[in-house]
Parts: C-alpha cells; sequence; structure tokens
C-alpha cells in the first residue's frame, strides 16, 4: 500500500501515521500537510529520517498541491483527516471552515478520482448528527449539525457519498466520538484541562457542566480506520465509539483527582453559543464486523494526563507562543 494521509501532523492524523507505520512495516506513506495552528511538525519529528514516511508541505485546496502529491508519490490508498475541527473557532469565524472542510474535500474527491485512487477514507464526525437526548444515533440517521463546523462536515460527507455513487470512487466515511490522547492541541477539553492544571491554573466548564460526550481514546480510533481500510465497503458509513458518556463535569472531576487538585481549580464560564447537550452513537455495524474498542477509558485517561506531564517540550510552545 502506498498511502497518502491528509493531516497526518495534527492530533489524530500524528497518532494514525504512528499507528500505520508501526503495524505495517511494508508501508509507504505521505502526510500531506499546510501546518496550520494545530498542525505541529514537532509531533512527527522523529519520523524526519524513516524511509518509509515522507512529508509534504501543502494546501489540500490546492489541486495542483494535491494531484502532485498523489501522482509523484504513487499513492493508491487516501486517508483524509485536514479538516478545521474547533468548534469555538467555526463561532467565531466560519469561513476557513467552508474553505477546508467543503473545498478541501472536493478537491481531494475529484484528484483522487483522476488519479485512480483505489481506497479512499473520509474521516468525519459523530457532531454531523446533532443533539439527542436519549438514544444513539445509527449510520442512516437523517443529519442534524449545529454548529458551522458540524454542518461543514456534513457537507464534505455528502461529497464523499456523491463521488461513490456518481464516479464508483471506493470511499468510505467514518463518523467518530470524541477523541482524547497525545499530541492534542491545547484547545479542545482534556488536553486544556490537564495543562491547565500542570501550571497550576484553573479549568473552564461551559455553562452548568451537564452536558454529555462519548469519548474513544485516539490509538482505538486508528484501530478502527485501519479495520475500515481493509473491511469497509463502497459508499458505506461506520460510526466509531467507545460507549463511555461522560458529562463534562465527571471528565472535569476524574482529571482533578488524578492530578491531585479540588473543585477550586473550577471556574464557570459562559456556556457556548448553540452548545449540544449530548452526542451518542450507535457503533453495532462496525462491532458486528469485528471491530471493538481495546482501552479502558481508566486507563487510557491517566495513559494521556502521564504523556502531557512528561512532555511539556511538545505542549508549552503551543499554549505560549514567543511573540
Amino acid at each position: 500500500m502506498r498511502l497518502l494521509v491528509t493531516g497526518g501532523s495534527g492530533f489524530i492524523g500524528s497518532n494514525f501515521v504512528r499507528y500505520m507505520l508501526k503495524e505495517h512495516p511494508d508501508l509507504d506513506l505521505v502526510n500531506l500537510d499546510k501546518l496550520t495552528y494545530a498542525g505541529n511538525p514537532a509531533s512527527l519529528k522523529d519520523l524526519e529520517d524513516d524511509p518509509q514516511y515522507t512529508f509534504v508541505y501543502g494546501d489540500i485546496c490546492d489541486p495542483q498541491v494535491v494531484e502532485k502529491a498523489m501522482s509523484e508519490h504513487e499513492c493508491d490508498t487516501v486517508v483524509h483527516f485536514a479538516a478545521e475541527s474547533h468548534v469555538d473557532r467555526s463561532i467565531h469565524d466560519a469561513s476557513a471552515f467552508v474553505k477546508t472542510n467543503l473545498l478541501g474535500t472536493a478537491t481531494m474527491l475529484e484528484a483522487a478520482r483522476k488519479n485512480g485512487i483505489t481506497r479512499f477514507i473520509h474521516i468525519s464526525t459523530d457532531e454531523v448528527y446533532g443533539s439527542t437526548l436519549e438514544g444513539a444515533f445509527v449510520e442512516t440517521d437523517r443529519l442534524e449539525p449545529s454548529s458551522p463546523y458540524s454542518s461543514s462536515k456534513a457537507g464534505s460527507d455528502l461529497l464523499a457519498k456523491a463521488y461513490a455513487t456518481t464516479y464508483g470512487l471506493n470511499v468510505s466515511i467514518t463518523r467518530c466520538s470524541n477523541n482524547y490522547g497525545p499530541y492534542q492541541f491545547p484547545e479542545k477539553l482534556i488536553p486544556l484541562f490537564v495543562t491547565n492544571l500542570l501550571e497550576g491554573g484553573k479549568v473552564p466548564i461551559y455553562g452548568t457542566g451537564k452536558n454529555v460526550r462519548e469519548w474513544i481514546y485516539v490509538l482505538d480510533h486508528c484501530r478502527a480506520i485501519d479495520f475500515v481500510l481493509t473491511h469497509g465497503a463502497k459508499g458505506e458509513i461506520y460510526n466509531i465509539g467507545s460507549g463511555v458518556e461522560k458529562t463534562n463535569l465527571a471528565i472535569t472531576d476524574q482529571i482533578l483527582a488524578l492530578l491531585g487538585k479540588d473543585q477550586s481549580s473550577i471556574e464557570y464560564v459562559q456556556d457556548r453559543p448553540g452548545h449540544d447537550f449530548r452526542y451518542a452513537i450507535n457503533c453495532t455495524k462496525l462491532e458486528t464486523m469485528g471491530w471493538k474498542p481495546a482501552y479502558s477509558f481508566e486507563e487510557a485517561l491517566t495513559a494521556t494526563i502521564n504523556w502531557y506531564r512528561e512532555n511539556p517540550w511538545w505542549w508549552k510552545p503551543l499554549k505560549h507562543p514567543a511573540v
């Protein structure tokens, strides 16, 4: 396999690059990344001399850059992570989300069609389903995105589906729940809270803190994508989750306990506009095919906190960039 990964210097992408190179010793992997604020070259610096790994700097919205990356490296497979993904940023300015997530995905799909890509995995999110007070979404449920971010991802899902139907492109779509783990930019809940506490600061909780999310360790997500690469079908959608639902307060309490902090470290802040109350997805489809999570929440959260504790060289420059 000659694999092109977009956004491979980001959080999930960098973990996936490491996972694939470890699990597939015969793999040639190309990482195409624009290195925006969330794409950190430090996350894969130790792979620079790996003969199986190639980094290509470029924008997925540029057809020439994308087609050159595919053709020059003779790629036959694409895993498309590259996306703007932070809800708060999308509320402040939706334009980058529309451009990257819609135009960028359209550019990737068209280049894949023209260059004879035999397998394409489009990485999406459970947020495209919107919020639900009970039950869990299945892959055929209606899309009800709430934020500019999730709306742009829903649109990109429809583009991917259309390329499977109209052009016969062998594309599958994965929709995953909230990820956590090493190399996550410290604007997201778990790395933000952990690094704030490690620096003696407080943790900001939106509203009442009772919003519910389903949490999955990033390496379980990587395992699932690898599984879909092999076992997934053209035009199909696969939910990826853990079944572990936690309120933001419950997550906070566990982080506080693991870092020896108390409730005085919590600071309640004004709620986010249009804040979805609960996300939950049904993963029966993927589990009946033979995949299931391998990591418990408790062990993975502990490992994640330990990683941030042991690697301030990685996250401190992101939280405190030089002027």
